[in-house]
Formats: C-alpha cells, structure tokens, sequence
C-alpha cells in the first residue's frame, strides 16, 4: 500500500485548498474534547493520551469489592490497565450508562502510569490558544478543582465554558490511594 503510487503526493501537487488553510491556521496546541454523561464538556491535552478506544462493556472486567469508580480492567496490547468513570471520579450529577453497545475510554498516561477513563461521548480534536485559557475557572465545585488547569469561554452569556483536564493529576490523585 505504502508503494502504490496513488497514494503519494508528489512535490508538484498541491494538498486541497481546506487541509492546507487548516495547517495554516493552527495555532496553540491540540486538544481532545468529550462530554461526561451529564453534557458538560472537557479537553485532554492530546499529548497526554496514548489511545483512544471504544470498548465493549463485557470487555472491561469488573473487580469484585472494588470502588464505585472503577469499572474493572482492560487488556491494552498485553498491558493491563484500570478503567475509571472519569464522571464518578468529578462527581458528576449523572451517571455513566454502562449497559449501551461500546464505552468511550480515553487512556491517558504520565511516564509508567496509565488509566483508563471512560467518557459519555467524544467530541474533537481541536486547535486551542492557551493564552486564552482563563486560569482561575468560573463557577468551578470544590470535588474537581484539583483536576482543572482552567477553561476557554465559550459563551459567557449561556456560562458554556470547555474546561481542561489535568491528566497528571488525575493519575496521581491520592483518591486512587484508598481504592487500592
């Protein structure tokens, strides 16, 4: 495939006119958007996220006596990893459906450590300016400030903001210390 001619592009031709004005037009660093099961919207930086996968329920295997927050282990290519309920683990106001055909996890991972996170819904992957992330997020409950860097304002007036994640610190949270 790599070797059929139709699928390289010579220095002569040109990328079409909408690929090449987005190359152009990017700016600050690229992001992963997702919705928890009650709709509100977050960013993972992509380079915190090894994978992105979409698991079937039966997959995931459930640990008996283990935290609400944990929905079981998966194999990742021959590694076994924990899956979260990223909604549970912010004490978010609805709960996860575990009972549809596939659940969204988006692993993410620092150095040796990696965890699952399941999510309600992905979103995409996005070009944001962090000079424009307002450090100090609006609005923002106690359970999940120590996971959120800041936000982006979407629409003051209707308080829609696209707050992002600290994937470090959900990876190191001392909430994982009394699961285990």
């Amino acid at each position: 495939m790599v070797d059929n001619p139709d699928y390289l592009i010579s220095d002569e031709e040109e990328l079409s006119s909408d690929i090449q004005q987005e190359l152009e037009n990017r700016q600050g660093e690229l992001y992963l958007k997702f919705y928890l099961p009650s709709g509100e919207e977050f960013a993972l930086p992509a380079t915190g996220i090894s994978e992105v996968m979409q698991q079937e329920p039966d997959r995931i295997t459930p640990i008996p006596n283990a935290s609400t927050l944990l929905l079981g282990t998966i194999n990742l290519r021959g590694r076994i990893i924990w899956v979260a309920d990223l909604g549970q683990f912010l004490d978010d106001s609805v709960v996860l459906n575990t009972q549809q055909q596939e659940i969204t996890v988006i692993a993410v991972e620092d150095g040796e450590i990696i965890l699952g996170l399941a999510i309600d819904g992905l979103g995409d992957m996005q070009w944001l300016d962090v000079e424009k992330l307002k450090k100090f997020p609006t609005n923002l409950c106690d359970p999940i400030a120590p996971y959120v860097k800041g936000e982006w304002i979407l629409n003051e007036e209707e308080n829609q903001y696209l707050r992002l994640l600290d994937h470090k610190a959900i990876l190191n949270s001392a909430r994982w210390n009394s699961i285990k």
